[in-house]
């Protein structure tokens, strides 16, 4: 709803009664399930991928569980907001984002590099689009903090 303050997980999960009513709870347990199953097996492939390929390092799967599961883990057992350290991440994310997606685009638009695979200019376009509104909203969020308005 317009104007609802949601602090907490419960909070979140409410916000969804006018749209799905009692299953709120359901739906918003199973998308932040699926939410963090995704991001939790994209990173750990992206590390495993990075490692064996650039430092030819390989870590046993159960140590890279234990790695990937550790931040979230020293979360809990200190005992951080959830909120707090959820917004903390996303706000970390998007101010990393840019750092691969800049080289990405780069990259995937050579075709020195990636012969027929390379992105056409319709696809880069849009990805400097994207990248921009990226940075324009990171820049944003720093003149608004600094300003005293968020």
């Amino acid at each position: 709803r317009h104007g609802m303050i949601v602090d907490t997980i419960e909070q979140a999960h409410r916000s969804l009664e006018p749209l799905v009513g009692r299953l709120s709870s359901s739906v918003f347990g199973i998308a932040l399930l699926a939410s963090g199953l995704s991001s939790s097996a994209v990173g750990t492939m992206a590390g495993q991928t990075i490692m064996k390929g650039f430092i030819n390092l390989q870590i046993p799967l159960n140590l890279r569980r234990l790695i990937t599961m550790a931040p979230a883990l020293a979360i809990i057992i200190i005992g951080i907001n959830p909120m707090k350290a959820l917004i903390i991440s996303q706000v970390t994310l998007s101010f990393a984002l840019p750092l691969a997606i800049i080289p990405l685009i780069l990259i995937t638009g050579r075709k020195d590099l990636m012969r027929s695979f390379a992105n056409h200019t319709p696809t880069k376009i849009v990805g400097w689009i994207i990248t921009s509104l990226i940075l324009i909203m990171n820049a944003l969020l720093i003149f608004l903090s600094i300003t005293g308005s968020v």
